[in-house]
C-alpha cells in the first residue's frame, strides 16, 4: 500500500477491477479519494433540519455551533434510505461490475439495512443473485473499516461468495470508541434525560467523560474516563491499552480516525499513533526505541456524517481500528 498524505492508497488490479463493486451508505465516512478511486456507489445520509439552512457554515458541526451561539433549541430528524434509493445504486454498479457488496450502517441505529434488503427485492431474479449485502454493525470509522477490508479482499482476487464469508467473520473484529464533548446534542435528540444529561455535564467539568463503544450494533458506555479534558489523548490511550498484546506480536493494525469538525483534534490523535514510543522508550544512552506502533497504519482522518453527527454533535472524536 502506498500513502499519500493521511490516506491510504490501495493497490489497483486493472484486470479485475470491473469483477466486482461496493455500494454502501454515507454514514461509513469514507474521503472522496477513495470513493473515485475504488467507484463506490454512496446512498446519500437524509438530514431535515430547516434551521441550518439559513445559518453561515461548511458543514453541518459548524451551522450546530452557530445554533448554541444564537441560543436556538433544535434538533434534525434523521432519516434512513428508502429502498429506491439503494435500488438507483444497485442498478448503476450492476451495469459497471459483474457482482455487488452493499455494506450498511449498523441494523440496530437504523433501517438502512432493512431498506438495503427490500431493494434487492425490486430487482430481477438473476440480478438478485449478484448483489450480497453486508450489515456492518457499526457506523462512521468501523464501517469504513469494513469497506476497506472489502477492497483488499476483492484486490486479492478471492471469489465474491468468499468475500463475503470472510467479511462476517470480519464484523466483529471491529473495534470502535467515541468520546463526545458535550452531551447536549443526545439531550436534544431524546436518546438521554436532561437529568442525566447534567450529570455527564458536572463530570465532565470536574475531567470525567464517559467513553461510548459499539457492541453487537448498538452504540453502548464503555466506562468512565477521569483526566478527561483531552480527547486525543484519552482515545490515544483506550487505542494503546487495547491493541498491546497485538502489537507485541507484531500484528498490522489499521486504524481510521472521524470527527465532528475537529481536524486539529483528530490530526493529533493521527501524531499520537504515528509517533508513540514505548513508555520505556528512553535507553541510558538517550537513544529512542524503535517505534512500538511501527505496523499500526491510519488509513485516514475524515469528518462524521450527518447521521451520527446530529446525534453525538460538535467536537466529537471517534476512532476505530482492526488487525489486517
Amino acid at each position: 500500500m502506498e500513502k499519500i498524505g493521511t490516506s491510504t492508497k490501495f493497490s489497483t488490479n486493472p484486470e479485475r477491477v470491473e469483477r466486482i463493486g461496493i455500494v454502501t451508505d454515507e454514514a461509513a465516512d469514507l474521503p472522496r479519494e477513495i470513493i473515485e478511486k475504488y467507484k463506490i456507489a454512496i446512498v446519500p445520509v437524509k438530514l431535515d433540519w430547516p434551521e441550518l439552512e439559513i445559518l453561515p457554515g461548511e458543514n453541518t458541526f459548524q451551522k450546530m455551533r452557530e445554533l448554541e451561539k444564537g441560543g436556538i433549541k433544535s434538533f434534525g430528524k434523521t432519516s434512513q434510505p428508502s429502498p429506491k434509493d439503494f435500488l438507483d445504486k444497485y442498478n448503476y454498479q450492476l451495469e459497471r461490475f459483474d457482482k455487488i457488496i452493499c455494506v450498511t450502517i449498523t441494523s440496530k441505529l437504523s433501517g438502512t439495512f432493512n431498506s438495503a434488503i427490500q431493494a434487492k427485492t425490486f430487482l430481477t431474479p438473476e440480478d438478485q443473485k449478484r448483489v450480497f449485502i453486508i450489515d456492518s454493525l457499526n457506523a462512521s470509522g468501523g464501517q469504513a473499516l469494513i469497506v476497506l477490508k472489502a477492497i483488499d479482499l476483492i484486490e486479492n482476487n478471492k471469489e465474491t461468495e468468499k468475500i463475503i464469508e470472510e467479511l462476517e467473520k470480519f464484523v466483529p473484529q471491529v473495534l470502535l470508541f467515541l468520546m463526545l464533548e458535550s452531551p447536549k446534542w443526545l439531550e436534544n435528540s431524546g436518546r438521554i434525560s436532561h437529568l442525566v444529561a447534567s450529570v455527564l455535564r458536572r463530570m465532565a467539568q470536574a475531567g470525567i467523560r464517559p467513553l461510548l463503544a459499539f457492541k453487537k450494533g448498538s452504540l453502548v458506555p464503555a466506562g468512565l474516563k477521569a483526566d478527561a479534558k483531552d480527547i486525543p489523548t484519552v482515545l490515544f490511550k483506550q487505542f494503546e491499552s487495547k491493541t498491546r498484546e497485538l502489537r507485541k506480536e507484531g500484528k498490522r493494525l489499521r486504524a481510521v480516525i472521524t470527527h465532528g469538525d475537529d481536524p486539529e483534534g483528530a490530526q493529533r490523535l493521527k501524531e499520537m499513533i504515528d509517533t508513540s514510543t514505548s513508555s520505556a522508550s528512553t535507553l541510558s544512552d538517550n537513544r529512542r526505541v524503535e517505534n512500538e506502533f511501527k505496523n499500526t497504519e491510519v488509513a485516514f482522518l475524515n469528518i462524521i456524517n450527518n447521521i451520527v453527527g446530529a446525534v453525538t454533535g460538535p467536537n466529537t472524536l471517534v476512532l476505530a481500528w482492526c488487525e489486517i
